[in-house]
């Protein structure tokens, strides 16, 4: 019997993928636990589509975030750190307060978890900090911390 698989299953295969299995293991696992469909002309033409408006979809996501790339150069954010004795740096700018500083300053909505700080900025300077906005696509945030 042919089965869509809607979910993921250990031993047939991924999601979507269309595959042979006998009757009585679709009849009395995958068909019970939701985990396939028959595959019918009608389950097929909705895979299908599923497929094609997932494709689209990737494919929107893909050119906001080469979109976003493109305006990053040429943005910078501005972000204060207190100043200890001696003229050292107090404390450190984290990604967390990177992507507040890109909300407040410039409107941009930025996952903190994608801005890709190897360590915590500790000095005052102007730093580049790459961002992962898509599994393809990174671009770079112009980082300035002064003294606040």
């Amino acid at each position: 019997m042919k089965i869509i698989l809607l979910e993921d299953v250990k031993s047939l295969g991924k999601k979507g993928d269309m595959v042979d299995v006998s009757d009585g293991y679709a009849r009395n696992f995958v068909l019970p636990k939701k985990l396939g469909v028959e595959a019918t002309q009608k389950n097929k033409n909705e895979l299908k589509l599923q497929q094609a408006h997932a494709e689209k979809l990737a494919a929107e996501r893909l050119k906001e975030a080469n979109d976003l790339a493109a305006i990053l150069p040429g943005k910078a954010i501005v972000v204060g750190m207190k100043m200890g004795e001696g003229g050292k740096a107090f404390g450190s700018v984290s990604s967390k307060e990177i992507a507040e500083a890109a909300k407040d300053q410039h409107g941009l909505e930025l996952d903190r978890k994608k801005i890709q700080l190897e360590e915590p900025i500790k000095t005052f300077g102007t730093f580049e900090v790459p961002i992962k906005l898509h599994p393809e696509v990174t671009g770079t945030l112009s980082v300035i911390v002064k003294e606040q």
